[in-house]
């Protein structure tokens, strides 16, 4: 049902989006001195929504666990934004699809003695390309009487759905960075992650072994990062790069690089110039190795909403409804000679 003050709708999740021009943080309440949820509309309005069911303290519960599940092992998105490697578009739910140029490269300047010889003249060519921005999401729910409950014994709001709701939207979304999806193509676009990108540059490991097999020596695995660096070089890529391994190799790293060294696997690759990480990505599939250099021009994500809890009810009231939804897409690049920053061995 819609509900009127001053002239103002309030209600529903769809009413608050479109009365704050889809601006996600509409649905986020705060509290007024009467402890009575509110939000503030497009023309500056504080108007009460009957939607906001929890107080607080239990929204400052949801924070807390946005904040720690955020610090769990999820890499590769974390390296990006870390490095400001971020696009934000300013309204990213009624925007579903990024449009976008790649440019070709120019022909090499001339010499001449005098100066007055006429040169080649040039210009780059430009393609529009189109990224599909979709919904990461995830729903939960609490009925009347858990929450009824919690209140009257004086308990801690039980956040464990909260938490496991967030950490499948980022596990999500880091899965999408590493692996990619043949899915979600929409707007005539597609969503690539570094293991599928069509430009990626690929090889095989050194005679075909796994890094953690046994007979994969130090040396070996040293071979690998170079070829895959050289690769990346070949492209024009200079770094600085990220080397990305998966759970499955984490230990064979630890090794030591030649019988009694004094260095690991690990600290010898670090050792190679233009590598600055190297991290285990837990949801990079197993025996796949991936280096990417950390430039906008390879690689970065594209923002539409952070992270956010929606709330409404159903069943009369009986059952208050969440959603956790965030946009957050991995933009793959390459130009139009398909020169890619990404080597991805097997």
């Amino acid at each position: 049902m819609d509900h009127f003050l001053n002239g103002q709708a309030f209600g529903s999740v769809a009413q608050r989006l479109l009365m704050n021009g889809m601006n996600p943080s509409a649905l986020r309440p705060w509290l007024g001195d009467d402890n009575l949820p509110y939000i503030t509309n497009a023309a500056g309005i504080a108007v009460p929504t009957m939607n906001a069911t929890l107080r607080k303290d239990e929204w400052k519960q949801f924070d807390e666990v946005l904040l720690r599940i955020k610090q769990e092992r999820l890499v590769g998105v974390d390296d990006l934004t870390s490095r400001g490697l971020v696009y934000n578009i300013s309204n990213g739910l009624g925007t579903t699809v990024l449009e976008y140029e790649d440019m070709s490269d120019i022909t090499g300047a001339q010499f001449s003695m005098d100066g007055a010889t006429r040169g080649q003249h040039d210009r780059q060519e430009f393609d529009i390309n189109y990224l599909p921005l979709p919904i990461a999401h995830k729903d939960f729910h609490f009925n009347i009487r858990q929450l009824e409950s919690s209140r009257r014994l004086g308990a801690p709001l039980d956040t464990s759905m909260m938490e496991a709701s967030v950490r499948k939207v980022r596990e999500a979304i880091e899965t999408l960075l590493f692996v990619g999806t043949g899915g979600i193509t929409y707007g005539g676009g597609t969503i690539y992650g570094y293991m599928n990108h069509p430009d990626r540059n690929t090889g095989s490991f050194t005679d075909s072994n796994n890094w953690d097999d046994s007979s994969t020596s130090g040396e070996d695995i040293l071979y690998d990062v170079r070829a895959m660096k050289q690769a990346l070089i070949n492209d024009g890529f200079y770094g600085p790069y990220a080397l990305y391994i998966p759970t499955n190799f984490e230990t064979k790293l630890d090794d030591d690089f030649k019988a009694a060294s004094d260095k690991t696997i690990r600290q010898r690759i670090m050792e190679v110039k233009g590598i600055e990480l190297v991290e285990v990505a837990d949801k990079l599939t197993a025996d796949n190795v991936v280096m990417v250099q950390l430039t906008s021009n390879v690689v970065r994500m594209v923002q539409g909403m952070p992270m956010t809890p929606v709330e409404w009810t159903t069943e009369g009231g009986m059952v208050f409804q969440y959603k956790i939804m965030t946009i957050q897409v991995p933009q793959i690049r390459s130009d139009q000679d398909n020169n890619c920053g990404i080597a991805h061995w097997t």
